[in-house]
């Protein structure tokens, strides 16, 4: 499967997000803490030049804790301040202003030896679609400021929020990039949700997360589906997901007519027990292998 897609009006999106970068002081990026490397939108880093910049792995409650630390220490090498939150839940969400503070902390020393006192940080958050940016100015700010989804796209136009005296956020539509360089990365957004299901093959997908978790995380397929205890080998090609598939049909009775195997149904059930974190907490990709395929 080719996994490609860049609706219009992501592109008047990203003009918009040049035209106000002037304005800012601070870079709010979030990620998806299951896919830290490839949620990040590689323009977002030319865009953000010379700007502060914070970055947010959001939704680790639903990522590996190990590899929660392994990519903090990652992108703090690169100079970036990372914070782990959780949106929907708020944890995290109170480290961020200090973390706000020190990243500008040469900003605001600069405003006071001009005098300036109590201008407020002027941030903009950032992210691809469906990775929870609404969600979390709406937990950070304590209120329902912004209007929230979780479908790809509910940020339309620009929306600047006044958090408190000294910080004021700007919230903008997530945006993907014109094209993948690496397919896996396509897979990878694929699979939490940041393109339009309706555009993808469900099995194909859920054999490609089939095939991952079966090499990377053993048994929980197992734990969720029923599955008795299989072979260490039973999953060495990628074609052997659908043997797998077939069995999660059989387990959570999808069937058509029959015995004929509903395998759409039970691949929808496999992604949307992935997103929603019903498989555990799972990582899908790692800092030193992050533009391989799976």
């Amino acid at each position: 499967m080719n996994y490609q897609w860049y609706p219009g009006h992501m592109t008047k999106a990203k003009r918009m997000m040049q035209e106000n970068i002037k304005l800012i002081d601070l870079v709010i990026e979030l990620v998806d803490a299951r896919i830290p490397f490839s949620s990040r939108n590689p323009d977002i880093d030319n865009l953000a030049q010379n700007k502060s910049r914070i970055l947010l792995l959001n939704k680790a409650d639903l990522a590996d804790a190990e590899w929660n630390k392994k990519w903090s220490a990652y992108f703090k090498e690169k100079g970036l301040h990372v914070v782990e939150i959780n949106s929907k839940s708020g944890a995290g969400i109170k480290a961020i202003q200090g973390t706000v503070q020190e990243a500008c902390k040469e900003k605001i020393e600069r405003d006071r030896k001009r005098g300036i006192i109590n201008r407020p940080v002027r941030a903009m958050v950032v992210g691809i679609p469906n990775v929870g940016k609404s969600t979390f100015i709406n937990s950070f700010a304590g209120k329902a400021c912004t209007k929230t989804g979780n479908k790809p796209g509910v940020t339309k136009g620009k929306q600047w929020i006044r958090l408190n005296k000294g910080l004021e956020l700007l919230d903008t539509p997530g945006i993907l990039w014109p094209k993948f360089e690496e397919q896996a990365v396509g897979m990878r957004l694929a699979f939490i949700g940041s393109m339009n299901d309706d555009i993808l093959h469900v099995d194909e997908l859920a054999m490609e997360l089939i095939y991952f978790l079966w090499n990377h995380y053993p048994g929980k397929l197992e734990k969720r589906y029923g599955l008795e205890k299989l072979e260490e080998g039973h999953c060495k090609k990628k074609e052997d997901a659908l043997e797998l598939l077939q069995l999660i049909c059989k387990s959570r009775h999808c069937y058509l007519k029959g015995e004929e195997l509903d395998i759409a149904r039970a691949a929808a059930i496999v992604v949307d027990d992935f997103r929603s974190g019903k498989l555990g907490r799972i990582t899908l990709e790692f800092p030193d292998t992050a533009t391989q395929g799976i």
